[in-house]
């Protein structure tokens, strides 16, 4: 089974972790990177930080040649989508989440055209359970639903999705069969052994989410809320060096 993006051992970080920077401020987020140091190089800047000056939070880290994961989950109709998403493909950042509705993500695939942007479709936030999705009036489990959508989402050629671990396998089966390799699946929901599991409702470690299928993994509290963030980074990086 072929996975993107496969790190060389023991030089410079691990890409397929991803920090999430979901702090108050980009003060905050600034100093947390100044602590991890060399243990990550790629960041996740939410909507948390949308609102606080996360785009020059970006692009700062970009000039310091890290990588950037734009998780604002853009949801509107095809052509605003489109737009927003040109505007962002100019940022050099390097991944940027969409809701994952056929118009949405097609009109960001053809926003993002000709740059180094990859688009990923979120399927079902890791904090929802069947019940919640009943309440919210869906008929589909949450397998069944990301099953969809990720149909839908090799349908309008964006690069991959975001999704729980326990759904990463059923997701690198239907891209494969689609001749997609390449396709990115990136698991939030990630807690190394021991850790609280906080509002995920499907979490799994890091090493079996890799080994079920995702190319990259969202680590937030873990590492960021740790008396030693970079020190919590680096043994995640160690326990998954040989997955």
């Amino acid at each position: 089974m072929t996975q993107p993006d496969r790190p060389v051992p023991n030089r410079g970080p691990d890409e397929r972790i991803i920090c999430a920077l979901d702090v108050p401020s980009t003060a905050e987020a600034a100093r947390l990177v100044e602590t991890i140091q060399d243990a990550v190089g790629f960041y996740k800047i939410g909507l948390q930080l949308f609102a606080a000056g996360g785009m020059e939070l970006a692009r700062d880290l970009k000039a310091e040649g890290r990588k950037v994961f734009l998780d604002w989950k853009l949801h509107d109709i095809g052509a605003t989508v489109e737009k927003a998403a040109a505007n962002l493909a100019g940022s050099g950042c390097d991944l940027l989440t969409v809701h994952a509705r056929p118009q949405v993500m097609a009109a960001a695939a053809r926003g993002v055209a000709g740059s180094g942007l990859k688009v990923l479709g979120v399927t079902v936030l890791t904090s929802l359970t069947a019940e919640d999705l009943a309440a919210d009036d869906h008929a589909l489990s949450p397998a069944e639903l990301v099953e969809l959508r990720v149909r839908q989402a090799l349908e309008a050629g964006i690069d991959g999705v975001v999704s729980s671990p326990h759904e990463a396998a059923r997701v690198r089966e239907i891209a494969t069969q689609a001749g997609r390799d390449d396709f990115l699946i990136v698991t939030p929901g990630v807690r190394p052994a021991g850790s609280a599991q906080d509002d995920q409702a499907r979490a799994a470690t890091p090493e079996a989410a890799l080994r079920a299928g995702a190319t990259h993994l969202v680590i937030g509290r873990p590492i960021t809320a740790a008396a030693d963030p970079r020190q919590a980074a680096r043994a995640i990086a160690e326990t998954i060096a040989l997955v």
